[in-house]
């Protein structure tokens, strides 16, 4: 019989890696000969196999990767993404994994483009708090205009400040790599003028390729109302160039911006799950999450 291990990732198990990521599916941030995001996951997080050994011959058949978000008493220990070959379904690999990367106790969420295998094992693991996250896609043009709002180009580093400050996580990092994406630019949005001394209302990082752009991260001020959390959306996705081209946004699935996304002939492209142990790690009414959050 094969024994089960979990170990720490390395640079050597990247193929094995991608090929359980491909057989769940997933084929764009894990997937391939030199995944860039594993890569990045390895440097700043913490990344872990299950191999299943015969002998002295293993396979790995599992892998799931964490981040550490926060400090102090803020501090929250964020499931990446787990994921396990359906060939080994039922044979304890996402148990092992989830017993390896999260410490017992800690605040913990999820953020993850799951198969379906994994929700009653998240369930069993404490996270009882949850909600979808979809991901709608449609025409800039047919949105309806936010008059009155300024959205202007910054850098990672303010944005990160921004959100520091209203969240009191820094994810500084995660700024930079959403920035470096191709078109990646961070901007911040107001109602008003900076010339007028407006306060930001709505900061983050909007990317894409050709003729395809999006909001890759928006966070929005505390200070704002759930209008402004619509209008802000509507802002910066009316600033993308090209004008009128395909836009696509990240919503949890309370925000009040999906509603008039839909309304406008937007459609949901797909949808995640996100878990937490607290309700409050992430208010679905003020985040407009992303799958590079992590």
């Amino acid at each position: 019989m094969a024994k089960l291990e979990v170990r720490a990732a390395t640079e050597d198990d990247l193929a094995a890696i991608a090929a359980v990521a491909e057989a769940t599916g997933q084929v764009e941030e894990w997937s391939g000969s030199d995944p860039a995001y594993v890569r990045h996951l390895l440097a700043h997080g913490q990344v872990m196999v299950a191999e299943h050994r015969a002998a002295v011959q293993g396979t790995v058949t599992g892998f799931g990767a964490t981040r550490r978000i926060g400090d102090g008493p803020a501090a929250v220990t964020m499931l990446c993404d787990l994921f396990v070959d359906p060939g080994a379904h039922g044979r304890g690999t996402g148990q092992a994994l989830l017993a390896a990367l999260w410490e017992p106790g800690a605040p913990r969420m999820t953020f993850s483009s799951l198969h379906a295998h994994a929700l009653p094992l998240y369930t069993r693991a404490g996270l009882d708090a949850w909600w979808p996250l979809l991901y709608l896609g449609g025409d800039v043009g047919a949105l309806p205009r936010a008059p009155g709002w300024t959205v202007a180009t910054t850098s990672p580093e303010e944005v990160a400040a921004l959100e520091a400050e209203w969240t009191g996580i820094d994810r500084s990092a995660d700024h930079r790599a959403w920035a470096a994406r191709p078109g990646g630019q961070p901007v911040t949005a107001r109602r008003g003028t900076a010339v007028r001394g407006d306060a930001v209302l709505a900061a983050g990082t909007v990317a894409g390729e050709d003729a395809e752009y999006g909001i890759a991260h928006l966070a929005i001020s505390p200070a704002a109302g759930d209008g402004d959390a619509v209008d802000a959306v509507l802002a910066v996705l009316a600033s993308l160039d090209p004008a009128g081209g395909r836009g696509r946004v990240c919503l949890p699935a309370p925000h009040p911006a999906t509603r008039p996304l839909l309304a406008a002939g937007w459609h949901v492209d797909f949808m995640d799950v996100f878990m937490a142990t607290e309700p409050g790690l992430l208010d679905p009414r003020r985040a407009v999450p992303s799958p590079a959050m992590a």
